[in-house]
């Protein structure tokens, strides 16, 4: 059995059966021709049979739609690049002019079609991907575990990583247009429910690519039954507290709400029997734990059943009348789009706002706001650069996407462009011109507006902030704009790039390379056991070096946050002069309703004007802005910029100025570099993942600390109960200065153990790679001839290089044409016209003209 059928048994929830597929010797090819009477025989409990009988089918037609992808692809291609060359061959009458029009515009060789597929990002990369993992698979199967070599061997392959997905979050407000923007994007025009003047995004909704099927799915993920059970019980003590609330208080809107949804009139005749089986008849997976799925042919037809998973509908429109909304169970629903080269690699996420009062929703929704490389904000155009509620959502999480994530890009998405005022009474021409100079002053004016951000310039720089004028219905339709100047299609081309996994796969073609260079120089090993020593000690040497560096690096990084943070606690009074500035609210008639919310929520609220409030980052501030600037530039969100001022990256044993001394040794020297790489590139991920805990540990260690003083002011009420609870709250920062200094330490002690991890996983990984490739006995009988294959991935390795560094370039700006395309075009021009002549020679023959 090989470890595709144990991953696919692993995904499908059929782990028990691994052991009798191992024992029957299934492998990826015997999978997929299995009848039923070998399935039965195999799978002998129904449930479970079934379950592999529908994977097993779903498998079948996506591996049959890829090959008829491929095949389809070919057999177009060489029709349209000899139509091409057929095109470009001179007539008697223009061929100056034609030579001229080629060498000034190569792309005239390949017609729209054909031009369109080479700039379509990753293709010929998946191709490559293909071929080298189905040698990796065939190696793997051929190494034994009798030495520790071969072992050595089989896990370096298991370990070749390919996927990557980025997420990209979109936020806006209620009404900007997220979901049309959307839709027009990935060119699904009804996946998304938008254009309900009542209704709203109330769930965090995921939209990826379906590798799985041909249809469109939705996952559906549901809080606990505990939460919500928790949940009932909080809104039957603030209801029953709060007999006379105003109908506009936000909370108690929130509350009516999501009881309302899910139960109409019930919730006011009993809290008792809401949990109750029959609320639930139709989501049977939520009292199972389990997550739903919802399969359909069309994305109209999904759009139409995932909007009660998705939105809150604020009145009672015709037709919702006693209707059920399931969506205060949902945590997330997850949207699965087939054949959208948009999505391949990248997960679109429709983020609502944050300050939910379900914990576990709350938490998944800041992690994937820290996971997410770029974020959309998106709102209308008109007064775009002075729409508070954008800025406002942009600076609540600038420190969860900056220093606290690992966003590189801020898109501010102006939308709606297309209307312009009084445009009856305006010809085509005059609207197309109006929409186009209002574009160029929203662009100008969100540009300065961002500039005045101080809080969002602390964690990101002028380069990193974009500005796109878009309008749907206009990209539709095209009335008065071309689908350029709609700017959809600059959205789409940078998806595009995100998709491109060209980086991925030359980690993993790299990878291949040095593993099979390892395997062959292994084989040989006899030619060069006498050098083997001399290179180990140098080596060995270049190591101790090189992690002395890195050491020194991130110690010098450590120093200087404990200076800036020393700072930040003498300077603490400047948080609680801004905790005194929010709570001198008192004054207001509505603050100690908003006050309540706050305590109730820890310490965090937004209302629904779009204020955010969060007392936890308020008191964290003075220890943050010290180290603001400092954690940017140590720690860029933009890997390639190097953690630790590029230490990591310039970490090298300089393997390659060895090769030309000790050829003997070459191909484990190769091995080495290879791994040098894939050490770097997994200790990036690291501290990518590391520096959020990090960064987020200041304003958690305030929060937990906070806790109880929100729990005690939750207990007030009655007579003067605001200014209790201010006192409250005042007091326990007042009694509990050395919160400031604990957080310090907190960050300080994570600094150290990231510092162990970069040291430990750098001199391991390398060690055992040198013990185990110039070191480690083994039998070269027992190890598979891997010459040809060697040979193969060497190839794709060079090909991938020399695109890589913009050797040949394509029409598109940064684009790079693979190396293999030029090749095939350039076989198929030279065969065409060599039969072309060879024609034209035995006609002329024929005719007597020769």
């Amino acid at each position: 059995m090989d470890d595709f059928v144990r991953t696919k048994l692993l995904e499908w929830g059929l782990s028990e059966w691994v052991e009798k597929f191992k024992d029957e010797q299934i492998d990826a090819e015997s999978l997929c021709d299995l009848d039923d009477r070998e399935i039965d025989n195999l799978i002998t409990k129904a449930g479970p049979r079934v379950k592999f009988k529908k994977n097993l089918k779903l498998l079948k037609e996506k591996r049959n739609s890829n090959q008829e992808t491929v095949i389809s692809f070919q057999c177009e291609q060489e029709h349209e690049e000899a139509a091409d060359v057929v095109q470009v061959l001179p007539s008697t009458s223009d061929t100056g002019k034609r030579k001229s029009d080629l060498q000034s515009n190569p792309s005239r060789l390949q017609s729209p079609a054909k031009r369109q597929r080479l700039s379509m990002p990753g293709f010929e990369e998946s191709i490559i991907l293909s071929d080298v993992k189905s040698i990796m698979t065939f190696v793997h199967e051929r190494l034994n575990d009798q030495d520790k070599l071969s072992a050595f061997l089989k896990k370096k392959i298991s370990d070749l990583e390919t996927d990557k997905r980025e997420l990209v979050g979109v936020f806006g407000k209620t009404g900007a247009g997220k979901s049309s923007l959307i839709n027009a994007i990935i060119k699904e025009k009804n996946l998304l429910p938008s254009g309900s003047v009542n209704a709203c995004t109330s769930v965090m909704i995921k939209v990826e690519a379906n590798r799985g099927s041909l249809k469109y799915e939705a996952e559906i993920e549901f809080i606990t039954k505990e939460e919500w059970n928790e949940e009932l019980w909080s809104f039957r003590q603030f209801l029953d507290n709060n007999k006379n609330q105003d109908k506009e208080d936000d909370d108690y809107h929130d509350a009516v709400e999501k009881l309302s949804a899910l139960y109409g009139e019930d919730w006011k005749k009993s809290f008792e029997n809401l949990m109750d089986r029959k609320y639930f008849k139709e989501i049977p997976e939520f009292l199972q734990s389990k997550r739903k799925i919802l399969t359909c042919e069309s994305a109209n037809e999904l759009s139409a059943k995932c909007v009660k998973y998705t939105r809150s509908e604020s009145k009672q429109g015709e037709g919702n009348e006693g209707k059920t909304w399931f969506w205060p169970l949902v945590k997330c629903v997850t949207v699965r789009v087939p054949n959208n080269p948009f999505l391949q690699h990248v997960t679109l996420v429709d983020l609502p706002g944050n300050g939910d009062c379900n914990k576990s929703r709350d938490q998944m929704w800041k992690g994937i706001v820290g996971d997410c490389s770029t974020v959309w904000i998106v709102t209308e155009i008109n007064r775009a650069a002075s729409e508070k509620a954008a800025w406002g959502i942009l600076e609540s999480v600038s420190s969860l996407i900056g220093n606290g994530g690992e966003c590189q890009q801020i898109h501010f998405i102006c939308t709606k462009s297309d209307l312009v005022d009084d445009s009856d009474d305006l010809s085509s021409a005059d609207i197309h011109d109006q929409i186009i100079k209002r574009n160029i002053q929203a662009n100008d004016g969100v540009r300065k507006e961002f500039n005045k951000r101080s809080k969002i310039n602390k964690h990101f720089t002028d380069d990193s902030f974009k500005v796109f004028t878009v309008s749907s219905k206009e990209f539709l339709k095209g009335n008065h704009l071309s689908p350029e100047e709609t700017e959809i299609t600059k959205l789409q081309g940078f998806l595009q790039e995100l998709n491109d996994c060209h980086s991925e796969t030359v980690n993993y073609v790299s990878g291949a390379y040095g593993i099979l260079s390892l395997i062959e120089g292994a084989r040989r090993r006899k030619e060069g056991a006498g050098k083997a020593d001399d290179v180990c000690k140098v080596l060995e040497k270049n190591m101790t070096e090189q992690l002395d560096q890195v050491k020194k690096a991130v110690e010098k990084a450590i120093k200087d946050f404990e200076q800036c943070l020393t700072e930040g606690v003498k300077n603490s009074k400047t948080s609680e002069e801004k905790l005194k500035s929010f709570l001198d609210r008192d004054k207001q008639p509505s603050f100690f309703k908003t006050l309540e919310a706050v305590v109730r929520k820890d310490g965090m609220h937004k209302t629904k004007k779009g204020e955010h409030i969060n007392l936890n980052t308020v008191l964290a501030s003075c220890l943050t802005d010290s180290i603001d600037e400092k954690f940017r530039k140590t720690f860029p969100n933009d890997v390639k910029g190097g953690s630790f001022n590029g230490v990591i990256s310039r970490f090298s044993l300089d393997p390659n100025s060895l090769i030309q001394k000790y050829q003997d040794v070459k191909l484990q020297l190769i091995f080495l570099q290879t791994e040098e790489d894939k050490i770097k590139a997994k200790l990036n991920k690291i501290i990518l993942k590391e520096k959020k805990i990090i960064y987020n540990s200041l304003t958690e260690a305030i929060e937990k600390n906070m806790k109880k003083c929100y729990e005690d002011a939750r207990k007030i009420s009655g007579k003067d109960a605001l200014k209790k609870m201010r006192k409250t709250i005042e007091t326990h920062v007042s009694l509990n200065r050395n919160i400031y200094e604990d957080a310090k330490k907190i960050m300080m002690k994570k600094m150290n153990i990231l510092m162990t991890i970069i040291c430990k996983e750098l001199k391991e990984t390398m060690d055992h790679s040198i013990k185990l490739s110039l070191k480690a006995s083994a039998l070269s009988e027992s190890l598979p001839d891997v010459s040809k294959h060697l040979e193969t991935v060497q190839q794709h390795y060079n090909e991938g290089k020399c695109s890589q560094e913009g050797e040949v370039t394509s029409q598109y700006p940064g684009k790079y044409l693979n190396v293999i395309s030029c090749h095939r075009i350039i076989i198929i021009i030279n065969r065409f016209l060599l039969n072309y002549f060879n024609s034209f020679y035995e006609l002329s023959k024929k005719w007597g003209t020769i």
